[in-house]
């Protein structure tokens, strides 16, 4: 049986082509996605919010647009700030308005959030103009401001086609008669006839309305008179699959949520059902939660990742954990080298308050505590960083994941786990073309770990001649959709990616230029 929210997405007739929009804004992709994505205050929930790492963040998650929050200082400066006061987001105390621009700037807004955030300062309007221009448009939710020196800021930042501006009704008539109607202003919808007055008045670009709110009739009308419609679906209980698929089968123009790259998870899965390659997230989700834990893991399976990739080490009393590093010290609270640590130490430490405040608590998983739960819900791309053969062995024939795991370590290591286990699928590493038949001859590998520097069209070629697929890690500048797509283009079979969302990016690209027939859909 459908899932209820996609029932109505296959019901629901289109909404027909919008008119000419009122206002052109910047278009950060070339071509444009259909609906776009707004992040609430960047990315609020993995940084603190409406900060420099945030809105980073979510530009590098290919959001057309990033909501923030503008307040005014004592001495008349445009701050990000959500609330009246800098008490609970910084070191600070008091309300915004009764600071200084110079008292503000000084304090450290990022250490409550996590450590690793110690020293993020507040940023001034002016300034987030500049980190924007030409990368994303901003949605200011303006708490309190001066209309005419938003206008002048804007102006000096030549941003008037990246800005939409949402205030109360009073000044939102103060800014369209400042800037001769020209400035882009958005309304809530409201299901009154002073909405309606509003709307002729003040001619909005754009009306947000509450996913839940969402018609057919409601986002034509909008759309007959050039208006652009943003689904609102912040909250705990609207954030969800359901309301994004609401979204887009009543044609919304824009999504507002805390959860971008789910959203576009959604968007991508829902379009496009014949992916010309399969991914894997690298240790887990590690952009939106902390790398080698259930949270990360969980956080892959909503993004839809064909495989996860997990690292294993082993301590003093030969317990196997999830992690990468051969020290304690990056991704937790402990200190020192894991094989010299005991399991019960390791049981104690907090391997999420480093990331996120949400993740506070979060344990180190050991092997057999994330097998038990990742289960069926995704493949296995194991890194056996330090485990020997025989355990790693038992560990999966224990689950009964031989058969969804492939295996990523050196050649003689693969060999002796092919003595113990000849069922489990093996993947060495291959830098260079001219191994290949060696590395094949010996080890009969299910794919091999290819370099992204020696990638081809010619070697994904020679391996699929000899039965033996292809993956490649991208990372750095490589993790970008430019890279994905010509990987795709040349055929490979596994792109590990730490930025899901740009790999998302290229199947779209992929997918427009190369259109499946419409069987291939179901």
């Amino acid at each position: 049986m459908l899932n209820p929210a996609l029932s109505i997405l296959v019901s629901l007739i289109a909404v027909p082509p919008m008119s000419e929009p009122r206002y052109p804004f910047f278009e950060p992709l070339d071509p444009p996605r259909r609906c776009q994505v707004i992040a609430h205050r960047g990315a609020g929930l993995l940084a603190p919010p409406n900060s420099p790492p945030a809105i980073e963040q979510a530009i590098g998650d290919l959001c057309e647009w990033i909501e923030i929050d503008v307040r005014l200082t004592r001495d008349g400066q445009h701050v990000l700030c959500h609330a009246e006061t800098v008490d609970a987001c910084s070191d600070g105390h008091g309300r915004v308005a009764d600071l200084t621009w110079d008292e503000i700037k000084r304090l450290d807004t990022g250490a409550w959030f996590a450590k690793r955030y110690s020293g993020t300062r507040m940023l001034g309007l002016s300034d987030c103009l500049s980190l924007t221009k030409g990368r994303a448009n901003l949605w200011l939710d303006c708490k309190q401001i001066d209309p005419a020196r938003l206008l002048e800021e804007i102006h000096s930042a030549d941003m008037e086609r990246q800005v939409l501006i949402a205030a109360p009704p009073d000044v939102l008539r103060k800014l369209r008669e400042l800037s001769g109607g020209r400035m882009a202003v958005s309304l809530a919808w409201s299901a009154n006839a002073e909405f309606e007055k509003q709307v002729d008045e003040l001619r909005p670009a754009a009306v947000e309305i509450a996913a839940s709110e969402l018609s057919r009739e409601r986002v034509a009308q909008l759309h007959a008179r050039g208006v652009r419609v943003i689904a609102n679906c912040l909250g705990a209980a609207n954030d969800c699959r359901a309301n994004w698929l609401l979204a887009l089968a009543n044609e919304a123009d824009l999504v507002q949520t805390d959860l971008p790259e789910e959203f576009l998870a959604t968007d991508i899965f829902h379009r496009e059902r014949a992916w010309p390659v399969q991914f894997s997230l690298h240790r887990g989700a590690l952009r939106y939660a902390p790398e080698n834990t259930l949270p990360a893991y969980d956080k892959g399976v909503r993004l839809g990742a064909h495989y996860q990739e997990f690292d294993v080490r082993s301590t003093l009393d030969q317990h196997c954990y999830l992690l990468h590093d051969a020290t304690l010290n990056r991704t937790t609270s402990g200190e020192g080298p894991i094989s010299q640590a005991r399991a019960d130490a390791i049981e104690r430490l907090d391997a999420g308050g480093w990331f996120a405040p949400q993740f506070r608590g979060t344990g180190v998983p050991s092997l057999d505590d994330f097998l038990a739960h990742i289960q069926e819900r995704s493949l296995l791309y194991f890194d056996a960083k330090a485990i020997s053969p025989e355990h790693l062995a038992r560990a999966l024939e224990r689950h009964k994941l031989t058969e969804r795991a492939v295996v990523f370590q050196g050649p003689q290591y693969l060999a002796r786990l092919r003595r113990l286990a000849p069922t489990i699928r093996v993947m060495p590493p291959l830098y260079r073309a001219d191994a290949l038949d060696a590395l094949v001859e010996r080890l009969h590998p299910y794919a091999l770990d290819v370099s992204w520097e020696a990638l081809s069209a010619e070697l994904i070629r020679q391996c699929h001649d000899r039965g033996v697929r292809v993956f490649a890690d991208a990372m750095g500048e490589t993790d970008r959709a430019e890279s994905h797509l010509q990987a795709i283009e040349w055929g490979i079979d596994l792109i590990q990616t730490d930025r899901p969302t740009q790999l998302y990016r290229a199947v779209e690209l992929y997918c427009a230029k190369h259109p499946q027939p419409a069987a291939a859909a179901h």
